[in-house]
């Protein structure tokens, strides 16, 4: 009987975040599984090319990151491997990414979708993990796993912040100094949403609006939206389990955010 296989997908640029998840992954395997890395930074997700341009590559830095976690192996391929000249099949996914990053960023999770399930095809995992941050598209990926019928089990794991409650991003790279300290109100304005009681999304994210609006000369709202947790669909009354998820604007940097919210 073959041992299991362990997928941690990543893009590179590893942060603490992302050893959380390697060493989940190293957790479950115990002496008996493989532990496979991927870093691709894949292109088709990006739907714009300066936001591609300026993703930080640190491989020799993520390789580190990998060996002191554990990780058994490491998958890097090239876009050439990943994606022949004649490549015309993509994997849509048309209810879960309806609504939030699927409509801010055409295109974005059909990339996701894509890569994700060559690399399910390739390196053929038992189990793969995800970190709760990008939490669209884990339940997306959730839904590809059930509608492809791949015999994999998706591990989501809680986001990893900085002290500042600021969730760990690669992205967090781009920011200065000033911007790093001011983009702590994401964090307080989720919190503040979810400790409420109130049970209307209008009210709730006019809290939440109202708080992210003090650094508002730094800080624009791309979207901040309360959510089914099953299907992403926009919520008025929390009468379920419910998911605040917000996207923002720092500069030109782009980071995502969300808490989840447990309806009793």
């Amino acid at each position: 009987m073959s041992q299991p296989v362990i997928l941690v997908p990543t893009m590179g640029a590893l942060h603490d975040g992302h050893r959380k998840l390697i060493r989940e992954g190293n957790a479950i395997k115990g002496n008996k599984g493989t532990l496979i890395v991927s870093i691709y930074l894949n292109p088709i997700q990006f739907n714009d090319p300066k936001d591609l341009d300026k993703y930080p590559r640190t491989f020799d830095t993520d390789y580190k990151v990998c060996e002191e976690e554990g990780a058994d192996l490491i998958f890097a391929p090239s876009d050439a491997e990943m994606y022949l000249n004649s490549s015309s099949v993509k994997v849509s996914e048309n209810k879960l990414a309806r609504e939030l990053c699927g409509s801010k960023r055409p295109g974005h999770f059909d990339g996701v979708c894509t890569v994700v399930t060559k690399l399910f095809n390739l390196i053929k995992p038992k189990i793969a993990i995800f970190g709760k941050k990008d939490y669209q598209q884990l339940s997306i990926i959730r839904q590809l796993v059930t509608d492809l019928n791949y015999s994999i089990e998706i591990i989501a794991i809680e986001t990893q912040r900085e002290q500042s409650g600021l969730a760990m991003s690669s992205r967090n790279e781009q920011l200065n100094e000033i911007e790093k300290e001011k983009s702590s109100v994401i964090y307080e304005a989720l919190e503040a949403m979810a400790k409420s009681g109130e049970s209307k999304s209008k009210n709730l994210i006019r809290l939440g609006k109202s708080i992210i609006d003090k650094e508002s000369q730094i800080i624009e709202i791309d979207y901040l939206e309360v959510v089914d947790r099953s299907n992403m669909a926009k919520l008025e009354i929390i009468d379920r389990p419910a998911l605040v998820a917000i996207a923002v604007f720092i500069g030109k940097t782009r980071l995502i955010d969300n808490i989840e919210i447990n309806f009793e």
